[in-house]
């Protein structure tokens, strides 16, 4: 018999995970029982209020995830560089911020769906700017409404995290992929440090179920020492990516039993 215990590696189209499914009897692991169910039970059958953080450097690639979830949850956070092409599509400024502007449509169109399935889309209300991108960079905290043109929007600000976390505690579930803020230079970890401690302090207090998912998600997560305090912290990175924007993933098919 075959035994498939990657998930992580499912939503490829694999010899050692597809093929050999149609030679030998096959079934799926623990561990990839863990994950199905961890982050189903979490999209699908979530405790209400459901909200979710979708954060990245670009729409292009989270975008069928954002679609995806929109029906789902009760709200999503947007963070990260991405936030920045859905502030220009609300006619911010940004600066020299990273922007998708061949994604404005797209996002205005996100906007408008979330509106019509009752889904707050929440975008940053001040944000953490610099003028160059490195560890120990001079930082100044502005309202979205004045960004300075020779900045980038690197993070968001004081009042942003706040209202986040606002959310997160009247919320009951949250499934999280993508970071808040350039994690990996400090100091634009520090939104997502305080959110994944906040989110892990729940999680202790059996307040608030809690699944991330995705590298730099857990990169990050790791980084906060919070990583291990969720509920469940899957191994995926594009695979958890694929499952979050609905897909069929290529490793499952042949392991549904008919």
């Amino acid at each position: 018999i075959y035994v498939n215990d990657a998930f992580s590696c499912s939503h490829r189209n694999h010899a050692s995970i597809v093929g050999i499914s149609k030679i030998i009897p096959s079934f799926a692991g623990i561990g990839f029982e863990n994950e199905i169910s961890n982050i189903n039970g979490a999209l699908e059958t979530p405790a209400r209020p459901l909200i979710a953080i979708v954060g990245g450097s670009k729409v292009s690639t989270k975008l069928k995830t954002i679609i995806n979830i929109i029906p789902k949850a009760d709200s999503i956070s947007i963070g990260g560089a991405m936030a920045n092409t859905f502030l220009a599509a609300n006619g911010f400024d940004i600066g020299k911020s990273l922007v998708e502007l061949e994604m404005i449509n797209e996002a205005k169109e996100i906007i408008n769906l979330a509106k019509k399935n009752n889904c707050e889309i929440i975008l940053p209300e001040d944000v953490i700017t610099a003028k160059e991108l490195n560890n120990g960079a001079i930082t100044k905290e502005f309202d979205v409404n004045n960004v300075p043109k020779e900045s980038m929007i690197l993070d968001i600000g004081r009042r942003s995290i706040n209202y986040l976390i606002n959310k997160i505690n009247k919320s009951n579930t949250i499934v999280w992929n993508g970071p808040l803020g350039a994690f990996e230079f400090e100091p634009f970890d520090y939104a997502t440090n305080e959110i994944a401690k906040h989110v892990a302090n729940l999680t202790i207090d059996m307040k608030l179920t809690s699944v991330a998912g995705g590298g730099d998600t857990v990169s990050a997560l790791q980084k906060s020492d919070s990583g291990n305090k969720f509920t469940y912290l899957s191994t995926a990175g594009g695979a958890f990516l694929e499952w979050l924007e609905g897909k069929t993933l290529p490793g499952i098919i042949p392991l549904i039993k008919k």
